[in-house]
């Protein structure tokens, strides 16, 4: 059924924050044609809040050691918020080059057992076009009005 999450990062200057992810963060990447990259991510996990609004979402990275990676930013001047104590980690941002912020923390929180990925694509990714994503939209309708 899944197979795995993809998060997206919205920038200003996306070229800069794929360099950073790319170079600095050094996550794994393809190329799916242009420069468009996309980035392996490390075992994830998700988790519910409460809030007074649906539709908001918040993406952190964690380490091993928060204040090592500060460090490591640092050397390379790379701007990060004072690390907090938030009782379940320690959390910072890391100034990306756009402008954006990344939320990086350091789990103290019990940690799930991560979902074995299933099988990649074969074959070189494509970009869909309008024509497929409409094609893609009209099979989902058709099944949904199946199960009812």
């Amino acid at each position: 059924m899944l197979i795995g999450a993809h998060s997206i990062i919205y920038s200003t200057s996306p070229e800069a924050d794929r360099a950073f992810l790319r170079d600095v963060l050094r996550l794994p990447n393809v190329d799916v044609g242009g420069g468009w990259l996309i980035f392996g991510l490390p075992p994830a996990e998700v988790a519910v809040h409460p809030s007074n609004e649906d539709g908001v979402h918040e993406f952190y990275l964690m380490c091993d050691d928060v204040g090592a990676l500060v460090a490591e930013m640092k050397n390379r001047n790379i701007d990060c918020d004072a690390v907090q104590n938030q009782g379940w980690g320690l959390i910072t941002h890391v100034t990306l080059p756009g402008g954006g912020k990344l939320g990086i923390y350091q789990p103290r929180h019990a940690r799930p057992m991560a979902m074995s990925a299933g099988k990649p694509a074969k074959g070189p990714a494509r970009r869909a076009t309008k024509s497929t994503a409409r094609k893609t939209a009209r099979k989902m309708s058709k099944k949904t009005a199946r199960k009812r």
